[in-house]
């Protein structure tokens, strides 16, 4: 009976033994099939530029030339302040006006957001709506709450046809003077001067860019000095 016994055992073992071979080499054959791929494929130079490029174009226009990475490096408690700023201007705007896109440019330091023209001004003349008042007095507020070492700042940029050829109005023109009937309007609401600019960019003169800026007054002071005061 042990002899009897011991006989399927040795099959088993043999069994056992095939299927690990068997694995084995399909494993090895899988493997010599991807090194035959990687040995017979070529570099498509001008393809992976294709990409490249496209890839490039893509993602620079995350953040407008002018802004530099660099100049985004800052402590924890600068980037969560910046972060409050910015979750209090979507909040304003979500709620008080009609916009069309809100974008978080850089977390805690720049944040964009684009509204229709007529929802802030009467249609074709430089009036505020009597309407809005109770949100710029909100953003002037804000404006002018900023924490030590940081600095709140908003660019109104308007879009504008060109004058002639490739150059913009200097004035004359409805988006010029809605530019300046709204710095005018907020500086006299009490918002700090240094907090606003004002620019034109080729493009919908119906719709209105407004750029919050959170900035270090220490990169400030040095940009200044690097710039010999100017």
């Amino acid at each position: 009976m042990d002899e009897d016994d011991a006989i399927p055992q040795e099959s088993s073992k043999a069994k056992g033994g095939g299927s690990i071979t068997l694995f084995l080499g399909l494993y090895l054959l899988i493997l010599a099939f991807f090194i035959l791929l990687v040995s017979i494929s070529r570099f498509e130079e001008i393809k992976s530029r294709a990409v490249m490029n496209s890839l490039t174009s893509t993602f620079s226009a995350i953040l407008p030339p002018i802004y530099d990475l660099t100049e985004f490096a800052s402590k924890e408690g600068d980037i969560l302040a910046g972060q409050v700023f910015q979750s209090e201007m979507t909040e304003l705007f979500s709620t008080a006006v009609q916009v069309i896109k809100v974008d978080i440019v850089q977390p805690g330091r720049l944040m964009r957001v684009v509204l229709p023209s007529d929802s802030l001004f009467f249609p074709g003349t430089t009036n505020v709506r009597e309407a809005q008042f109770p949100l710029l007095d909100r953003v002037v507020a804000t404006l002018s709450g900023s924490p030590p070492g940081l600095r709140y700042e908003m660019q109104f940029v308007i879009g504008s046809p060109y004058a002639g050829g490739t150059s913009l109005p200097i004035g004359g023109t409805l988006e010029t003077s809605r530019g300046s009937v709204f710095v005018r309007d907020m500086l006299s609401r009490g918002a700090p001067p240094d907090s606003l600019a004002v620019g034109l960019k080729p493009g919908n003169p119906d719709e209105i860019t407004l750029w919050f800026h959170a900035r270090l007054r220490d990169e400030e002071r040095k940009r200044w000095m690097a710039g010999g005061g100017a």
